[in-house]
C-alpha cells in the first residue's frame, strides 16, 4: 500500500447523474448534481459457478453482472424525477405526473467518497433505478428529516465497462474535472 493510499473511507458526497444515450459508442449528458447524499450501498451482481472434473473443482467461472443496491438521498430533485424517471411536468399547472407506461432512462452515477488521505471519485457507467418510494411521518417534539431511497442496478456496457474509480496516484486534473463529464479513458 502506498503512503498516499487511504486506510479508511467515509462521507458519501457530490452525487451526480448523467443520462446515457446507448449505442455503438455510448454518450452521456453533462452530469447534474444531486444534493443531499445520505448512503449508497452496492453489492456485486453475478455468481461463481464451479466446473468439476477429475473429482475436483477444475475451473471456477465468475460472472460480473455489475452491482445492485440502494441510493438514499435527502430528496430526489424534480429535475432528476423528470430526466431519470420521466415524470411529466405540466406546462401550465406545473404538476409532476408519473406514467406507468414509460421506461426510466439509463444513466451514469458519479460520486465521491472521502478518505483519510485522499478523496476517491467513482463512476458507474450504466445504471437504471426503480422510482423512489414516497412516505413521511408527522412532526413530534422535533422535526426529523425523511429521506428517499431508490433501488439501483449498474450493468456492464456492451464493451464490459461497469465502474471507474480514481486512486491516490490519479492526476489532479482528472479528479478536478470528474463531475464535468463522464470519465472515458483516452485511447
Amino acid at each position: 500500500m502506498s503512503n498516499k493510499e487511504n486506510k479508511v473511507q467515509f462521507n458519501l458526497k457530490n452525487v451526480h447523474y448523467a443520462i446515457l444515450t446507448p449505442g455503438d459508442t455510448p454518450e452521456w449528458s453533462t452530469p447534474v448534481k444531486v444534493p443531499g447524499a445520505v448512503t449508497l450501498t452496492l453489492d456485486p451482481s453475478g455468481d461463481v459457478t464451479p466446473f468439476y472434473a477429475d473429482g475436483v473443482i477444475f475451473y471456477n467461472s465468475v460472472a460480473n453482472n455489475g452491482y445492485t443496491g440502494t441510493l438514499e438521498m435527502a430528496r430526489f430533485p424534480d429535475k432528476m424525477q423528470q430526466e431519470v424517471w420521466k415524470m411529466e411536468l405540466g406546462d401550465t399547472d406545473k404538476v409532476l405526473v408519473e406514467n406507468a407506461n414509460v421506461e426510466p432512462s439509463s444513466f451514469a452515477l458519479l460520486y465521491q467518497i472521502d478518505g483519510d488521505k485522499d478523496n476517491q471519485y467513482y463512476c458507474l457507467y450504466n445504471c437504471t433505478a426503480a422510482r423512489p418510494g414516497v412516505g413521511s411521518t408527522t412532526n413530534t417534539e422535533s422535526k426529523t428529516p425523511q429521506t428517499q431511497s431508490a433501488s439501483i442496478s449498474a450493468a456492464p456496457l456492451e464493451d464490459g465497462r461497469v465502474l471507474a474509480r480514481t486512486t491516490a496516484d490519479t492526476p489532479a486534473e482528472t479528479k478536478t474535472g470528474w463531475f464535468t463529464k463522464v470519465f472515458e479513458r483516452e485511447v
